[in-house]
């Protein structure tokens, strides 16, 4: 049996994530092979920086390649625009206010695509997790660290 986590993920998530893949396997990884190939081709190769560093890039794109294709592999690709809910879910866009009356809208998405300063945040972090099934109006509890609690109401779901 499968024991892989699932990785949930948006159709732009997923898209990013398959884009960097191609671009490291047809792109950047053969160039470098090149370079390595014509580096090996120029004797020494203790003291040959051009092979050296090529050969440590290319270990470096092969693990990352090895990296997103698990991460392909297990996408669970979700499109929030095909959910309807009066609930918070996984690609919601959510808006709520904080104790000090900041209003703040954040769009729940994948592990592989959070970005706080694209305001997206991952369906695993502590805040997603405290928001996800709530509805408008309602009064979540954050758990901070150090054993600090904030208190947000949603105001929107979208």
């Amino acid at each position: 049996m499968d024991q892989r986590k699932k990785n949930y993920i948006t159709p732009d998530g997923f898209q990013k994530l398959k884009k960097e893949y191609q671009d490291l396997f047809y792109k950047e990884r053969p160039k470098l092979v090149e370079t390595i190939a014509w580096a090996a081709g120029n004797g020494d190769r203790s003291e040959n920086a051009d092979y050296i560093y090529g050969k440590r890039r290319l270990r470096e794109i092969d693990k990352r390649l090895h990296f997103l294709a698990q991460k392909l592999e297990n996408a669970q690709v979700v499109d929030p625009s095909t959910i309807r809910s009066d609930v918070v879910f996984f690609g919601a866009l959510v808006t709520f206010e904080n104790q000090q009356g900041e209003t703040l809208t954040y769009q729940i998405v994948g592990e592989d695509e959070w970005n706080i300063l694209e305001k997206k945040i991952s369906w695993a972090s502590p805040l997603a997790k405290a928001l996800l099934g709530k509805k408008v109006d309602d009064v979540v509890t954050l758990q901070k660290p150090g054993g600090l609690q904030e208190t947000l109401v949603i105001t929107k779901i979208s």
